[in-house]
């Protein structure tokens, strides 16, 4: 193959990923518009309870939903492209504003559960995968098994109780203090350490059995050089695909954790927005959420080519 059909290859591979991102963006967008409106009357639902019929009408008209649906949606496109989702009902300023404010938190908890996944996951599925069997293995399968099986708001209580409010070890809530992220991150990391452990060892025993494994055993390689070069290397693809995809979902699913120990995040000023019906805030977390999502899943799928030439080439 040509060096310039090579490069080709690439190029349509990128930007074929690169639209998939954008059609799928599209399409939250859409899905964000028409749920806040088949929900009922949106002027009706993001006014108190107790206002009246007059002030509805006049919110609706203030708000634009009088307008046809489909003017309506180009400007809640032609806002949402450049991140102006409204004033927060709430708080009477800007939404994404509000909403970068709480996502340091969130990358600083997500980051931290990943981070124990993969320190602790991957060293547990090489060595279950190396000498399966083995007592380490043992934990590593048991740690799986706990990790898919146990409810995160179930295992953070017990967390709370025992680690927090009898030991005293860790604080119970709030981000006051670098150990308070310890209990969350270790509750949102667990299952993804499960995963990582079992993805790692099903393809440490996969490829040991290869042909090009045993061609390097009788060639006389050392197994030092044979584990890192060749076994470690073809472990690195599928991992890199889970830790990216995973860390999506962490970003945009911890507000259960969140909520539990009262962690000042997206995921908690997402549950207080639908409190207080503050749609414009619902809005804007759901797409700069999705954005995030869509944005690590794209940067996954580049470096899992970029390991893996056959994917690219494919």
């Amino acid at each position: 193959m040509s060096i310039a059909l090579k490069e080709a290859l690439v190029q349509r591979y990128f930007l074929s990923k690169v639209i998939q991102s954008i059609v799928l963006l599209f399409g939250v967008l859409l899905l964000v518009f028409v749920m806040v409106r088949i929900t009922g009357d949106p002027a009706a639902l993001m006014m108190p309870r107790e206002a009246s019929q007059e002030h509805v009408e006049a919110f609706r008209e203030k708000m634009g939903f009088n307008d046809p649906v489909m003017v309506q949606f180009g400007r809640f496109i032609s806002g949402a492209i450049v991140g102006d989702f409204g004033n927060s009902l709430h708080f009477k300023t800007p939404a994404m504003p509000l909403v970068l404010q709480r996502l340091p938190a969130t990358v600083q908890l997500a980051l931290a559960g990943l981070v124990m996944a993969v320190v602790v996951g991957v060293p547990l599925g090489l060595v279950g995968g190396f000498n399966p069997g083995s007592l380490v293995d043992s934990l590593g399968r048991f740690l799986a098994l706990l990790g898919q099986s146990v409810p995160n708001f179930w295992l953070a209580l017990i967390l709370i109780l025992y680690f927090a409010v009898r030991l005293r070890w860790f604080p119970s809530f709030g981000r006051d203090e670098l150990k308070s992220v310890v209990l969350p991150a270790f509750v949102m990391g667990l299952p993804v350490m499960g995963q990582i452990v079992r993805l790692t060892r099903s393809a440490v025993l996969e490829i040991r059995g290869e042909d090009f494994i045993r061609t390097a055993h009788s060639k006389g390689l050392e197994p030092r050089t044979i584990y890192t070069k060749h076994v470690l290397r073809n472990v690195a693809i599928p991992l890199v695909s889970v830790i990216g995809v995973q860390f999506g979902y962490m970003l945009g699913g911890s507000i259960y954790i969140e909520i539990i120990f009262s962690w000042p995040g997206m995921g908690q000023l997402l549950e207080q927005a639908i409190g207080w019906r503050d749609f414009p805030l619902v809005q804007a977390l759901a797409v700069f959420t999705s954005l995030v999502v869509l944005g690590l899943n794209l940067l996954t799928d580049m470096a899992y080519a970029v390991i893996d030439p056959r994917i690219r080439y494919g």
